[in-house]
């Protein structure tokens, strides 16, 4: 395989699976944040429920998006992944279009629980399929492509939004719509992913030869393609790692305001005195800020292998937009909005957190493992995150808004923390192999070997 042959085939499976990927996470981001457009377009008084139900709402779907993720993981290892994958978008997309029926806070409430069990899918297998496919610092660019579906979610949702709030219906109402439609797109997503996305590259369709090639060049990862076999000795690994926990505080410190600014956006704005037609609209900017920053954080991460100090990189707006919106005066609109903004950058982490776990975890079972650790942590950071919105804090919400900047900022600690034990244990490697001169072992890349166990394998800052 020349570099060019290279060039041709990589350009061939980021056509064959990055725009399934994207739509996908499209699908989930805008699902389950439907209920932050439908507030602002009449949910408390048709469905007749208070601002503690709407923040029960916000959190319960974290909840069992947390308990699924190792029954998921499991699922994910036994069964074709990208078949997995597209029937749980399908079963999603039927819960979305359903919610249209409710007119109360009990049906609402089933169907989030619902939405949660089948969207904790999504995550994991986009980061199993994406290490299936790509090198190490081929992974940031794509994780951050199919995640672009957080900032073009949002821009889709505030226009649909906007568009259904000038609907007029008899029997529906706009935000009724709103589900009704995006549910129906769903499934369609679904049944396409089902159908045409390959589980892995021996059944993809690709030539003989590029299915050689697409794995072969897999080999300087050392995580293996994939692995059927679950093994309960790299379960345990996984838990007694060091870097699995410090991962985990990292993800849940910078979830924490992901959820609050998710779910309560649409609340934000127009508390500072817009109208919902207006709310939707400036939502949108918001989502380009994401877009804008997941764009440009996971090309550094990807071009200059760093992504650590890509994720503080990204914090940093996160604390700042935090101070403007609790400290700045209430009359100050302008500044409290840009604050609002600058917080959509904190998300932008997440798809380099995905991709770090990609690059440093080896053994298929291991990583699996470590994906579910990864989203629970997120989930997590999302129940937390709406409960800091209290009924009696409204409208300012000042302490949910100093709880942006506190977490933010104990996340960039612990990222330092994370970066300098990968750098340390790299170094005792290093050294391990000069002292005792240990060789290469034949096809060690492809033995399901953990990452402590396979003393060539080496951190990814």
């Amino acid at each position: 395989m020349t570099a060019d042959d290279e060039k041709r085939l990589v350009r061939k499976i980021d056509w064959m699976i990055m725009p399934l990927m994207w739509c996908c996470y499209v699908a989930q981001y805008l699902d389950k944040t439907l209920i932050n457009y439908a507030a602002v377009m009449g949910l408390y008084e048709d469905a007749n429920i208070t601002k503690a139900d709407f923040s029960n709402l916000a959190w319960i779907f974290y909840v069992s998006y947390l308990a699924f993720e190792f029954p998921h993981g499991y699922g994910m290892q036994r069964f074709p992944t990208a078949k997995y994958l597209g029937i749980m978008v399908v079963l999603w997309g039927i819960i979305v279009t359903v919610t249209a029926a409710c007119h109360s806070y009990a049906g609402l409430i089933t169907t989030r629980v619902l939405l949660g069990c089948f969207e904790s899918a999504v995550a994991p297998s986009l980061m199993l399929i994406t290490t299936m496919w790509y090198k190490k610092n081929e992974q940031p660019p794509r994780t951050g492509i199919w995640y672009l579906g957080t900032g073009t979610g949002t821009i889709i949702g505030s226009l649909l939004s906007y568009a259904f709030q000038h609907v007029e219906s008899a029997s529906l109402y706009s935000w009724q719509i709103l589900f009704l439609v995006v549910g129906l797109l769903t499934i369609c997503i679904g049944i396409t992913v089902t159908l045409i996305f390959p589980d892995n590259p021996m059944t993809s369709r690709l030539t003989h030869q590029e299915k050689i090639w697409a794995i072969e060049r897999l080999r300087a990862n050392q995580t293996g393609i994939e692995n059927k076999h679950f093994k309960s000795n790299q379960v345990a690994e996984c838990f007694m790692d060091p870097q699995t926990w410090l991962l985990s505080l990292i993800t849940i410190s910078s979830s924490v305001p992901n959820g609050a600014v998710s779910s309560f956006q649409a609340t934000l704005i127009k508390g500072f005195g817009y109208t919902p037609k207006e709310t939707s609209l400036l939502q949108i900017p918001g989502g380009v800020c994401s877009v804008i920053s997941i764009l440009i954080a996971t090309y550094l991460a990807g071009r200059f292998d760093q992504r650590g100090l890509n994720i503080v990189t990204l914090l940093i707006p996160g604390i700042l937009g935090g101070a403007l919106m609790a400290f700045l005066p209430e009359d100050n609109k302008a500044g409290k909005l840009i604050g609002n903004y600058l917080t959509n950058c904190i998300g932008a982490s997440l798809p380099l957190l995905y991709s770090w776990v990609g690059a440093n975890y080896a053994g298929h079972t291991k990583k699996v493992t470590m994906n579910a650790i990864l989203l629970i942590s997120f989930c997590l950071g999302n129940i937390i995150g709406p409960l800091t919105f209290r009924a009696a804090d409204a409208p300012e919400y000042i302490p949910a808004k100093i709880t942006i900047i506190v977490t933010c900022a104990a996340a960039v600690v612990l990222t330092f923390i994370l970066r300098f034990y990968y750098m340390w244990e790299n170094k005792r490697r290093d050294k391990l192999v000069e002292e005792q001169h240990v060789g290469h072992k034949a096809d060690i890349e492809f033995a399901d070997v953990t990452d402590r166990k396979n003393k060539e394998f080496r951190y990814r800052l």
